[in-house]
């Protein structure tokens, strides 16, 4: 005789293998199927089809229409979560080159909706980011990253995101005011690389330049200790030149 304690999980087990035959039944017809399609192709029980079906249409991984199964918006939710992190993971994979080519950390990161966004980071023990002791979305006048991407926006842009986020001193070597930091801005270049000493953190040092990626603004980064800051422009420009190759990857994580 079965173990009743574990008879619900072997059952558990065997609705949720149906289920998934199903969902993949569904999958292989774009216009969608009946149940009767979907259980034969399934090789589901007709009675245990409708049940599964019903439940994945209740809880909106289906939906049907005019007789047939379709994939709801839960599986559409999925699968763009799904790209979602396979984006995420390329853009990782491109900074992690870049960081064992380099040697140094390497950021990247956008603007997007009226805010600045760390995109990732790719580092090493041995070579650290910066640590964010104050927040980097709300301290971008004192960062290379952002203002590389203040750099890249309208006077009006730049002003709005000032009036939300005023410059002020986080250390001695700071920006220390709105009007200071858009004079700085309007001197960069339009695709040079921008770098800040000690602005952010004392001890280090970071160079950002812009990556035209449509009209995102965007901007990947290295830093290092500020005692090799000299370092830091020869880097941007090598990293830059290699940049191009592999700007269609940072496009993707734009729609993330």
């Amino acid at each position: 005789m079965a173990d009743p304690a574990s008879a619900a999980p072997q059952t558990l087990i065997g609705s949720v293998q149906r289920a998934m035959r199903l969902l993949e039944a569904v999958a292989s017809h774009g216009e969608g199927a009946p149940a009767k399609q979907l259980a034969r192709e399934a090789g589901v029980a007709l009675p245990t089809a409708y049940h599964l079906l019903r439940t994945l249409a209740h809880e909106g991984y289906l939906r049907k229409d005019r007789g047939v199964f379709l994939f709801g918006d839960a599986i559409e939710r999925l699968s763009s979560g799904a790209a979602q992190q396979n984006r995420r993971g390329m853009i990782t994979d491109a900074l992690r080159h870049w960081r064992d080519t380099l040697g140094v950390p390497v950021y990247f990161a956008i603007y997007r909706d009226g805010e600045i966004e760390i995109v990732s980071v790719a580092d090493t023990p041995a070579s650290p980011a910066v640590a964010e002791w104050a927040d980097f979305a709300a301290t971008g006048h004192a960062h290379a990253i952002g203002q590389c991407l203040l750099s890249q926006l309208s006077e009006e842009a730049r002003r709005d995101h000032l009036d939300r986020y005023p410059a002020h001193a986080l250390t001695p070597y700071s920006v220390p005011d709105n009007e200071t930091l858009l004079r700085k801005l309007r001197t960069v270049g339009r695709m040079e690389p921008l770098i800040e000493r000690q602005e952010y953190a004392l001890g280090t040092a970071c160079a950002a330049f812009p990556v035209t990626i449509g009209s995102t603004a965007a901007a990947v980064a290295v830093s290092l200790p500020a005692h090799q800051a000299d370092r830091l422009l020869p880097l941007a420009h090598r990293l830059q030149d290699e940049i191009g190759r592999l700007v269609g990857t940072l496009a993707f994580s734009i729609s993330m």
